[in-house]
C-alpha cells in the first residue's frame, strides 16, 4: 500500500538524498522536520520524489526567489495542511469505503484497489482545489494594492463557540458526538464560505472566521445562529466579533483584535452577537445600522459623528481606512443594542454591543 502511493521505492538515506539533491545535510533535515517527519537515522526511507521536492525547494532559495526562512515555512505549512488531510481521508473516507468487509479479506486487500483507482483522481482535486484556493488569495492581494484598508491588516473577525459542550461530550456516545461536530463545521464552513467570509480554522466546537467587510461578518455571525438554533441537536450557539488590525500568518490570524472577538464570545449570552465598539462604528460607516446606532447610553447623534470624525482623523495619522457615510443609505440591515461595560482578562474594559436583525418593514 505505501509503495502503491509512493509510487517509487524506497532507495536512499537521508544523506544520500541530501547529496543527490546538491542540498546540505542540515538544510535537508530542517525541510524534513518542517514538512512534519521524525528524524530517520540511516534508514534507506526516501524515494527519487523526496529527492526532487528536495532539489527544486533548494532552488528556488538559490534562485533568489525566497529565502532560506521562507523555504522553512513553505514546508511548514504545507507539510501541516497535507497532513490533517491525509489524516481525515484516511480515518472518514477510506474506514466509509472498507465498512463491509467480505469474510476472508483483510480492510489491505479492499483498500489497495480502492487507493489505486482513487489515488490520480484525488490527486488531480487537490491540485484543482489549491490554484482555485491560490487565485482567490492572489485577488484579494492584488485589490489590497488599491484598498488602504486591506493593506493595513484590517478585518472582522469572528468566533462561534458551542455552549455547554464540554457537558455534552460526556453525555454522548463518540460516535454521536462526531456526528455533532462534523455538523456544526461542515454546516458553519458552508455558510462562512457562502456569504464571501474565510474560515480560518475549526477546533472542534468552535470556528474562526474572518471578512474585509464588517457588514459581510454581521451576516455570516446571525446567519449562523439562526440556522443552528433551527437543529434540535445542537447546543446554542455564541458568537463574538471585533473589528481591527490583524496580523496573519501561515493561514492564521492574531493579535489583540482576535484575543477580543475570542473574549467576546465567552461573555456572550446564548443564540446571540456580541460585537466591540470598533465594529459598530464600521457598520455605521457602512449605513448597515442606523446612525448613531453605535452611540454610548445617552451620546446623541451629534455627538457620535464627532466621534467617528475623530475616529475617521486617527486613521489617516496611523495610516488606516477613511470612509464617510453615505447620508442616502438605504435600509440598515442590523440593529445595534448597547451593554454594559465589563472587565475582560488582558483587555480592560470592554463595551460591547448586542447585534440583532432589524426586522423587515411589511
Amino acid at each position: 500500500m505505501e509503495q502503491l502511493i509512493l509510487d517509487a521505492p524506497r532507495r536512499y538515506t537521508p544523506y544520500q538524498a541530501a547529496r543527490s539533491a546538491d542540498v546540505p545535510m542540515e538544510l535537508a533535515s530542517r525541510f524534513w522536520r518542517a514538512m512534519g517527519f521524525p528524524d530517520i537515522g540511516q534508514s534507506r526511507a526516501l524515494t527519487d520524489a523526496d529527492v526532487i521536492a528536495l532539489r527544486r525547494l533548494a532552488g528556488l532559495v538559490e534562485a533568489g526567489l525566497i529565502s532560506e526562512p521562507m523555504a522553512i515555512q513553505v514546508a511548514r505549512s504545507t507539510g501541516q495542511t497535507t497532513a490533517r488531510l491525509a489524516e481525515w481521508q484516511m480515518d472518514t473516507f477510506l474506514e466509509s469505503l472498507t465498512q463491509s468487509l467480505e469474510p476472508g479479506l483483510s480492510r489491505a486487500d479492499v483498500a489497495y484497489p480502492l487507493v489505486q483507482l482513487l489515488l490520480p483522481e484525488l490527486e488531480e482535486f487537490l491540485v484543482y482545489v489549491w490554484r482555485r484556493q491560490l487565485a482567490a488569495v492572489t485577488g484579494r492581494v492584488v485589490q489590497a494594492a488599491e484598498d488602504d484598508e486591506v493593506t493595513s491588516g484590517r478585518l472582522a473577525v469572528g468566533f462561534a463557540d458551542l455552549v455547554g459542550f464540554t457537558r455534552l461530550s460526556r453525555r454522548l456516545e463518540e460516535e454521536e458526538l462526531g456526528e455533532l461536530v462534523e455538523t456544526f463545521e461542515s454546516t458553519c464552513a458552508d455558510l462562512v464560505a457562502g456569504h464571501g467570509g474565510r474560515l480560518i480554522k475549526t477546533l472542534g466546537d468552535e470556528i474562526l472566521y474572518v471578512s474585509d467587510d464588517p457588514a459581510v461578518a454581521a451576516e455570516i455571525a446571525l446567519a449562523l445562529v439562526e440556522t443552528l438554533t433551527k437543529d434540535d441537536t445542537m447546543p446554542a450557539l455564541r458568537v463574538g466579533m471585533a473589528f481591527g488590525t490583524v496580523t496573519s500568518r501561515m493561514g492564521d490570524v492574531f493579535g489583540t483584535t482576535v484575543n477580543l472577538a475570542s473574549r467576546l464570545t465567552s461573555i456572550a449570552p446564548k443564540d446571540a452577537v456580541l460585537i466591540d465598539g470598533e465594529f459598530a462604528a464600521a457598520l455605521e460607516r457602512e449605513g448597515a445600522v442606523p446612525p448613531s446606532a453605535g452611540a454610548a447610553p445617552g451620546t446623541p447623534a451629534e455627538g457620535l459623528a464627532e466621534a467617528l470624525s475623530t475616529v475617521a482623523a486617527v486613521g489617516v495619522a496611523a495610516g488606516g481606512p477613511v470612509h464617510t457615510v453615505d447620508r442616502k443609505a438605504p435600509e440598515h440591515r442590523f440593529h445595534l443594542q448597547p451593554m454594559w461595560r465589563r472587565p475582560v482578562r488582558g483587555l480592560g474594559l470592554v463595551e460591547p454591543w448586542l447585534l440583532t436583525r432589524r426586522p423587515e418593514r411589511g
